[in-house]
């Protein structure tokens, strides 16, 4: 029998694997593909502080970020820049491969091509049900941590994720393009932002978010790029997946742990879910790894992983997940008109200047945003229901 089985090999669950394998523990990892390293739906951008404090291995950054370029629903340009870096652009595929590599070193043994089907809890293990090699086979462990992405039947019993958006992205050959694009508004992306983020010159991923009929919006983005000039392809076929917008009702059970995108630790603003996912990763084998020292895994036990990465992230989801329903009520005439306040008072340059404002961290520059005086007078002559309750204090 086996310490931990991690279900999932993407970052989170490749990161859990490092710790708990490093702490000496027999951990095995369930992937869906051949190989660790796919191609998902994700931009692949990760702050520089998440690159350094995550030891990011150099072979897959294909660059680095230090300017974006903001548009509104009618072309207004917002110009986001900074003298020093902000983000790194990884290629996903090479990033999951490196960091599966870091927890092989440590010792994790990797299973691709082996899908957990069905997991049962025993008072003294998990059984895990998986295919394999065109069958099936049973693997057990003292304890099991879910990593295996949003929407995974595997945290049945855990409760539900009220509210996600789908993703959808293309690969694009660019013209000229070398800074980090946002488009706003109804009729590009309805309540979200679309992307043109270049990646290996003269490549690009073109993406977006919606609740619905993503696959007509991408395609809708794509040729008014190209009718601009700003993209010399139609791009490949589209990619998507479901994103979270709200954590999972109970990230914990009895001998079990749930991480990542599985548990909802996914930045409301923008979707982005690889900092928080390796953040809660720490957490999670801190926690499971003094678990399985003391040998009790009981869902009381475990029930420090949850208030641990709560006390870390749940202020910060829940400001983020307020600003993104407050975006959601804005119609492209109100975002104009945001940007032209935002603009006029130098509002965009106060919030650059700030120090302690951060890539990963957007709660302050909300608050600080929606705090200003011209905007909130503003937001209370469109009727939008602003108002910042007691619960961000």
């Amino acid at each position: 029998m086996h310490d931990v089985l991690v279900i999932g090999d993407g970052p989170a669950g490749s990161q859990v694997a490092y710790r708990l394998a490093g702490q000496g523990y027999d951990v095995v990892v369930l992937g869906k593909k051949e190989k660790p390293g796919r191609q998902v739906c994700c931009t692949g951008i990760i702050s520089q502080a998440c690159a350094s404090s995550f030891a990011i291995n150099e072979s897959a950054v294909l660059g680095r970020v230090r300017s974006a370029r903001i548009f509104s629903p009618s072309g207004k340009l917002i110009s986001l820049w900074r003298q020093e870096n902000q983000a790194c652009i990884v290629n996903r595929s090479a990033f999951d491969v490196s960091m599966a590599s870091r927890a092989q070193s440590k010792g994790a043994q990797y299973m691709p091509d082996s899908p957990a089907r069905d997991i049962t809890v025993k008072d003294d293990r998990v059984v895990v049900e998986v295919a394999h090699d065109g069958g099936g086979l049973k693997l057990e462990a003292r304890a099991a941590v879910i990593a295996s992405g949003f929407g995974t039947r595997l945290v049945e019993g855990l409760g539900r994720i009220g509210d996600f958006v789908i993703g959808a992205q293309a690969e694009v050959e660019t013209s000229g393009i070398d800074e980090v694009e946002v488009y706003l508004g109804q009729e590009v992306a309805p309540g979200f932002f679309a992307w043109l983020v270049p990646t290996s010159p003269p490549m690009a991923l073109v993406g977006l978010l919606s609740r619905r009929s993503p696959e007509f919006y991408l395609r809708k983005l794509i040729s008014s790029l190209q009718a601009q000039g700003k993209i010399a392809s139609d791009g490949g076929s589209p990619s998507y997946r479901g994103i979270p917008l709200e954590p999972l009702a109970r990230t914990y059970g009895k001998r079990l742990l749930v991480v990542g995108d599985a548990a909802g630790q996914v930045k409301p603003t923008t979707g982005g879910g690889i900092y928080y996912g390796l953040v809660c990763a720490d957490i999670a084998a801190r926690n499971l790894g003094r678990a399985l020292e003391k040998d009790n895994l009981s869902a009381k036990s475990l029930a420090n992983y949850e208030r641990e990465w709560k006390r870390k992230l749940g202020r910060e989801l829940r400001i983020c997940y307020w600003g993104r329903k407050l975006y959601e009520h804005l119609n492209d005439r109100q975002i104009d008109r945001i940007f032209d306040i935002i603009k006029t008072n130098g509002i965009d340059d106060a919030l650059l200047k700030a120090d302690d404002l951060s890539f990963d961290w957007h709660g302050k520059a909300i608050l600080r945003l929606v705090g200003q005086k011209v905007l909130t007078r503003a937001l209370a002559a469109m009727k939008i229901p602003f108002k910042i309750g007691t619960q961000f204090s």
